[in-house]
């Protein structure tokens, strides 16, 4: 029988910025330490951390006040003169994220034609900001997962993904069933559905019969080296988890060009890739919410099972409801 994964060291790794009081940041003397609070107009809480590198690099419209003074926040002010708020807030971020791919500042930001998300917990529900430019502020991105498995005589199957291999980030490695980022005008349900049939050829009919929402996990992530930034990004994160038990019949197979293969794995050859670190760092937290809800890891087979529980619901720094005070 294959070993216990580390859960919690897989979890470290997704989980990955200091357990600090990121909300002391704007307040640290050291200025490659802190961080500025994004504030939105008329809402004293902030939506995100922007380090202090950012804020140097950018060049910001006159629709920010920036203040360098502790605390250091980056202000969006109201110019709304009676026009939609959020439509005033959402194209001063895209003005400042066009002059930085204008001017090449981050090797990742190339193009303003992809997608966008929508700022969490804002009282202005659609102020919206390039996907790809979210880290930047540190703004709460939202993703959705969707783990499939199947009932056998030889006890539960997951099917697994495996990411292909020109993407930009974790190419090749595991990944859940289905997944993608939650865009601005859709709802994690209805990201689940159309990922479903776009990566995994899932027909969404059926999706939207028998999926089952299963809640939600938070962690705090710092960025990737990857994205060549350089620096110590915050990024706080909401994963949306859903499950479907797949019939025999119905078999994932790639749609697009993001999934390589899919592999029908029994719960042994789930852990043995977990403990090689194969699969994506967040869907690995996902696979262990999937292990906790469905009695595989429990407090009986794994002494730091509490402490992996706890991490997987980190209270993020950000607001996340729009009637939160």
């Amino acid at each position: 029988m294959t070993a216990q994964p580390p859960y919690l060291e897989l979890l470290e790794a997704v989980d990955s910025f200091p357990h600090i009081d990121i909300s002391k940041t704007p307040y640290n003397p050291r200025v490659n330490l802190a961080f500025y609070q994004l504030l939105l107009p008329n809402d004293p809480r902030p939506h995100g951390y922007i380090h202090s590198s950012i804020v140097q690099k950018l060049k910001w419209s006159a629709a920010f006040q920036v203040s360098h003074n502790s605390p250091r926040t980056v202000q969006l002010l109201d110019d709304s003169h009676g026009e939609d708020t959020a439509a005033i807030c959402s194209r001063a971020f895209y003005e400042v994220l066009e002059k930085a791919v204008e001017d090449k500042l981050f090797p990742f930001l190339k193009t303003m034609q992809w997608e966008n998300y929508r700022i969490v917990g804002a009282r202005y529900p659609t102020v919206q900001i390039l996907r790809s430019a979210a880290r930047l502020f540190g703004i709460c991105s939202r993703g959705a997962h969707m783990t499939a498995y199947v009932r056998t005589n030889e006890g539960m199957k997951i099917w697994v993904g495996r990411r292909a291999a020109h993407l930009f980030t974790y190419p090749g490695k595991l990944d859940t069933t289905v997944a993608g980022g939650v865009k601005a005008e859709e709802s994690p349900f209805e990201c689940i559905v159309h990922e479903a049939a776009e990566e995994a050829s899932i027909p969404a009919d059926f999706v939207r019969a028998n999926v089952k929402a299963c809640g939600a996990i938070t962690y705090v992530a710092k960025s990737s080296d990857a994205y060549g930034d350089g620096s110590d990004l915050m990024t706080p994160v909401i994963l949306y988890n859903y499950d479907i038990e797949l019939p025999e019949h119905i078999v994932p197979r790639p749609q697009d060009d993001e999934v390589e293969d899919f592999y029908l794995w029994d719960l042994e050859q789930v852990k043995k890739a977990m403990i090689n670190r194969q699969f994506k760092t967040n869907c690995a937290a996902v696979m262990i919410d999937f292990f906790i809800r469905h009695g595989i890891l429990t407090d009986e087979n794994e002494q730091d099972y509490l402490e992996i529980v706890t991490r997987l619901h980190r209270k993020l720094p950000v607001a996340t409801s729009a009637s939160a005070p």
